[in-house]
């Protein structure tokens, strides 16, 4: 598994931080990691705004976006907006960490294929996934 990591915010989240959860999430779904790329920004609010409107036609700003690339090595990109995040943690009294790795599983279960927004079975398994995987994470201390 290959991570390319910008961070342009200067989170102090760490590329094993990521690495720990993309395993967790592969490991999760009986999927062998391979050689797999992944490209991960996170950036601020300015940024994902000017990309969700690019992109999804959505002029406003965004917690995280998915970008799936049908090749069989690069999965996608996936971009986190750290501000909306923390706005996020602290709407719901958790920690800015727990917030980013679940922002980061939803993207990569997009790239993966999940769609929550197809039908309602697939918002209710992908949004499950999503809490059964950070649950994991939690309690084995990877996530707090």
């Amino acid at each position: 598994m290959k991570l390319l990591y910008t961070d342009e915010e200067n989170s102090s989240l760490t590329y094993k931080f990521f690495i720990g959860i993309t395993e967790a999430v592969f490991k999760h779904l009986d999927m062998e990691e391979n050689n797999y790329e992944i490209s991960l920004l996170i950036t601020d609010d300015e940024t994902i705004h000017q990309l969700n409107k690019e992109y999804r036609q959505k002029d406003r700003p965004t917690d995280v976006l998915s970008f799936p690339m049908e090749d069989d090595i690069m999965l996608g990109d996936i971009v986190i907006s750290l501000d909306t995040a923390k706005n996020q943690a602290q709407e719901r009294e958790i920690g800015l960490e727990r917030e980013i790795a679940f922002l980061f599983i939803h993207g990569l279960l997009h790239l993966l294929g999940y769609d929550h927004e197809t039908s309602v079975e697939d918002e209710k398994e992908m949004f499950a996934l999503q809490e059964e995987i950070l649950k994991k994470l939690i309690d084995y201390g990877a996530v707090s």
